[in-house]
């Protein structure tokens, strides 16, 4: 793997009676975290996520089942699998992302260093481009 997918490996804590991942703002996840969602239920071939933030850093866990991320900052795209709640992937700011290939099972656990600002979303690929290259620039 490149640069771009920076992986975090969750250390399972527990006994005989199962596992627990405990995730911590500024120790296991890189920065404060002000908003938690998660995505579930995504039918069958539908695809989620098409854009990026401006300042926005997250985290992304795969609780249970599994997705492909794809993770493209404008001038290299990698891919993830997601299919581990003791992985997740950070995904810093001006990266475009994209989930695929959601299993039936899969429930997407996002840890967010801001709470939601529409205005932080870049949603139109080639805005997101001449942003890129315009933060190159500088």
């Amino acid at each position: 793997m490149g640069d771009l997918v920076k992986l975090i490996d969750f250390p399972p804590l527990g006994d005989d009676r199962g596992s627990l991942v405990a995730l911590e703002a500024n120790k296991t996840i890189p920065f404060e975290i002000k908003r938690v969602y998660y995505i579930f239920g995504t039918k069958p071939g539908v695809a989620r996520g098409f854009h990026a933030h401006k300042n926005l850093k997250q985290v992304a866990v795969c609780v249970t089942g599994s997705c492909r991320m794809l993770l493209d900052d404008g001038r290299h795209k990698e891919e993830v699998l997601l299919d581990s709640p003791t992985k997740g992937v950070v995904i810093e700011e001006l990266v475009w992302r994209e989930m695929h290939e959601f299993t039936p099972d899969c429930v997407l656990l996002v840890l967010a260093s801001e709470h939601y600002d529409e205005a932080d979303y870049i949603r139109d690929y080639s805005v997101f481009l001449d942003i890129v290259k315009n933060e190159a620039n500088k």
